[in-house]
């Protein structure tokens, strides 16, 4: 699946794979699209139609469930999930704020690693 959203640029051409949103539906929840990262339930609640904030609703789920499995797997390991544990959550954090950067800069990425997993739908 492509993900591109810079209008401007001349090789940009949205086929019907391509992710895109309005430019007034990023102005208008680019905070609620930033704060899915720490709410994912918010673009649910405040802006259910919009594309760009739903996408990265759906984001924020798939890094908390992400993160909440991470955390009773490696909790399970003797000694080694000690260890690992703190680093599945720095992980998280990490990819948490590549996510925030990118809502408030009106970009629709898929974030590393998890961003082709989709759990919600996106209008």
């Amino acid at each position: 699946m492509s993900y591109h959203n810079d209008e401007q640029d001349p090789s940009f051409s949205p086929g019907k794979d391509a992710l895109t949103a309005e430019p007034a539906d990023i102005q208008q929840n680019k905070w609620i699209a930033a704060a899915a990262y720490i709410l994912f339930f918010l673009p649910l609640l405040a802006a259910r139609q919009s594309r760009f904030a739903m996408y990265h609703g759906n984001q924020g789920l798939v890094l908390l469930l992400l993160n909440i499995v991470c955390n009773i797997v490696l909790g399970w390991i003797p000694f080694i999930g000690l260890f690992l544990v703190p680093l599945a959550n720095l992980a998280t954090l990490v990819l948490a704020v590549i996510g925030i950067v990118q809502a408030t800069g009106g970009q629709l990425k898929p974030l590393p690693i998890i961003g082709t997993i989709s759990i919600l739908k996106v209008p």
